[in-house]
């Protein structure tokens, strides 16, 4: 029993061993191994584990030594790549040096789930430049600094640009010349109150009658009168023209209407009307009396209780005056886009001259 038993822990501590070591795994290089005084050179950091583990880096960063002559001049994160089942994370260093040795540089640790894993130990040689000490006069002292020669290459943009914005800027003169040429058209908009049908057929019935044409020999003209005030009410009152229609038409419309007030008067002094107009007949002063009354009747019948409204009339205006109109709305939009223009132009033209002379 006590036999198998160390077996069973000595299987168990294998096992556990060969988990550890699958764990994780830490690799460590370096683009060159010898560099020249200033030089830089990557080193590579890299661990390779199971998704999902908590990992710790060296703390390391810009501007700080690695090793005393060997500095880290920037730090960037490598990408993370995936295989068979682990993951592979990486980071790089960039080192330089300014003094001439052979640098060990130890191996970096990593923790991984709070056990460390080492990478390997690298060399870098450090190199001074070769100087030719036989040959001092080829040596020359440090230049003064020295103006960019004119390129057009860099400058031609900017020169044309400007030309475009000086081109504008005379379109844009030209234009605001022809819209102060273009007086505006300005329209009045009349208001005019609308009066009800009865009461301007009541009225023109009261001039008839005040003018006396009942009692006037001229019956041709009071009929007519009379007639055109009626068929104007009842164009304005039912909707239909009765100033191109015949009597009979107009009394058929009527009663199609369903209105049936005054039909039978008012068809009798259509048929008068139709008489004197065209038959020559002379009626009575009683007759021509009652067919006032009857006109004046039909219309009181029939009236709607409207009140007077106002409507805004705009005027219309000519082709030329719309030509004109529409011209002065073209022009005010190309002025204010070239406005536009121009100061976006303006303002990228100062900053590429800004990059440039900078």
């Amino acid at each position: 029993m006590k036999l198998l038993r160390n077996i069973i822990i000595v299987v168990g501590l294998m096992c556990s061993t060969i988990g550890w070591a699958q764990k994780a795994f830490v690799e460590q290089s370096i683009d060159s191994v010898a560099i020249l005084i200033g030089q830089q050179t990557h080193m590579t950091l890299s661990v390779t584990t199971k998704p999902g583990a908590r990992i710790s880096w060296p703390r390391l960063k810009p501007s700080q030594y690695l090793i005393p002559g060997i500095e880290i001049v920037e730090l960037q994160k490598g990408d993370s790549t995936d295989a068979d089942g682990m993951i592979k994370i990486s980071r790089v260093y960039t080192l330089t040096s300014f003094d001439e040795k052979l640098y060990a540089i130890p191996a970096l640790k990593i923790k991984v789930d709070n056990q460390s894993f080492s990478g390997r130990q690298l060399a870098l040689k450090v190199m001074t430049v070769p100087v030719d000490t036989l040959h001092p006069n080829q040596f020359f002292p440090a230049k003064d600094v020295q103006d960019n020669p004119f390129q057009w290459e860099e400058w031609h943009l900017v020169f044309w640009l400007s030309i475009i914005v000086l081109v504008l800027c005379l379109l844009m003169i030209y234009l605001f010349v022809r819209l102060k040429q273009n007086k505006p058209i300005v329209t009045r908009i009349k208001i005019v109150k609308h009066v009800p049908a009865h009461q301007k057929a009541l009225k023109a019935i009261e001039e008839i009658k005040a003018a006396h044409m009942v009692t006037s020999e001229n019956q041709k003209e009071y009929y007519t009168r009379l007639t055109d005030t009626l068929r104007q009410y009842i164009k304005e009152r039912f909707g239909f023209n009765a100033m191109e229609m015949t009597s009979s038409e107009i009394i058929y419309r009527l009663r199609e209407a369903g209105d049936q007030k005054g039909i039978d008067e008012l068809r009798e002094l259509f048929t008068t009307a139709d008489l004197v107009k065209f038959a020559k007949h002379n009626a009575l002063i009683n007759e021509n009396d009652l067919n006032l009354v009857n006109a004046a009747k039909f219309i009181d019948e029939t009236k709607t209780e409207a009140q007077e409204v106002e409507e805004r009339i705009v005027p219309k205006l000519s082709e030329v005056e719309q030509l004109t109109q529409k011209n002065r709305v073209l022009l005010k939009t190309l002025i204010y886009a070239s406005i536009g223009v121009i100061i976006g132009l303006a303002v990228y033209i100062v900053y590429q001259i800004a990059q440039l002379l900078g």
